[in-house]
């Protein structure tokens, strides 16, 4: 039968097609990977992965097949690990948090301070990321939570509603709307709107904006940060839509902008929590969420909490 070690190896090998940067990230010697790797090959009886003399690999279409199917069963053979560590502790640990960059900076700075004096046993390491990677990485148990926009759509996990909140219009600071106390959807028709570069899920949601108020989505300056946005808003090459956590955040330092709100049919967005759907630290998720909601209460009156 095939070992864990030889299945982790081939998921290795499939994610770097490279023996070297495969050997490295399993922190094991260059032999000693292509062995088990050949040792797989002899147990199957079929071939893998094909060799180069430069240590590239493609991997045969079978091999293809059982290096996705190895991906299941490590995640499955981490969660009876998950069952076993975590089942008698709640909230206890290390928790591997993906979160967006456009969502991270600006609200768990309000919820760490919490989780820190209530659960002073609980270590939480986040990773910011592009939404793809990260649901790769929560798929592949690289990642154990997502802080997230939802739905999810396609992916086999099971998550919870945090809040909504709206996307505020940011305006530069001169701009005739600036002196509106809020924006009217027609007031945008024809405005030269800046967004985050494909990719990000705000860029999606800002573009069906555009499209909804006859606004002009800009191609030719495209951020990779929202404070880079804000720049540029700020420098007059456009307005943007933002979410509520980074706008009571970030604008209130910045003079060259100023923030309005929608008053008819604002732009939302809904966050909360993603796990695998068989996740044996389902519960915990759930009681974390619980806590976020009440954090978001007091600190963020301003976003509308969802159980």
């Amino acid at each position: 039968m095939p070992t864990l070690k030889q299945l982790r190896y081939l998921v290795a090998l499939a994610d770097t097609l490279h023996f070297r940067r495969a050997a490295e990230q399993c922190q094991v010697t260059q032999p000693t990977l292509s062995s088990q790797i050949q040792g797989l090959e002899n147990t199957l009886g079929i071939q893998l992965v094909e060799r180069s003399r430069r240590n590239q690999v493609v991997l045969t279409p079978i091999g293809k097949d059982i290096a996705e199917r190895a991906r299941i069963v490590l995640t499955d053979v981490q969660d009876i690990v998950d069952v076993g560590r975590h089942g008698q502790q709640w909230l206890h640990g290390t928790i591997r948090l993906g979160a967006l960059p456009t969502l991270g900076p600006y609200l768990l700075p309000h919820v760490l301070p919490r989780l820190r004096k209530d659960y002073p046993h609980l270590k939480l390491y986040v990773r910011e990321g592009m939404p793809a990677p990260l649901i790769d990485g929560l798929a592949s148990a690289e990642l154990d939570l997502l802080l997230f926009p939802l739905p999810i759509i396609g992916a086999d996990f099971s998550s919870v509603r945090l809040f909504r909140e709206q996307l505020w219009v940011v305006i530069p600071a001169d701009h005739p709307l600036a002196k509106k106390q809020s924006i009217e959807r027609k007031d945008l028709a024809d405005e030269t709107v800046l967004a985050l570069e494909p990719g990000h899920r705000l860029y999606e949601q800002v573009a069906d904006i555009c499209r909804e108020i006859n606004a002009n989505l800009s191609h030719d300056f495209e951020g990779t940060s929202l404070d880079t946005i804000r720049l540029m808003v700020g420098m007059g090459l456009g307005l943007s839509f933002m979410p509520t956590v980074y706008v009571l955040s970030e604008t209130p330092k910045d003079t060259q902008v100023v923030a309005r709100p929608m008053r008819n049919q604002p732009p939302l967005r809904t966050v909360g929590l993603a796990w695998r759907r068989h996740s044996a630290r389902s519960r915990e998720f759930e009681e974390l969420a619980g806590v976020i909601r009440e954090v978001l209460k007091s600190a963020l009156p301003e976003v509308t909490t969802l159980d």
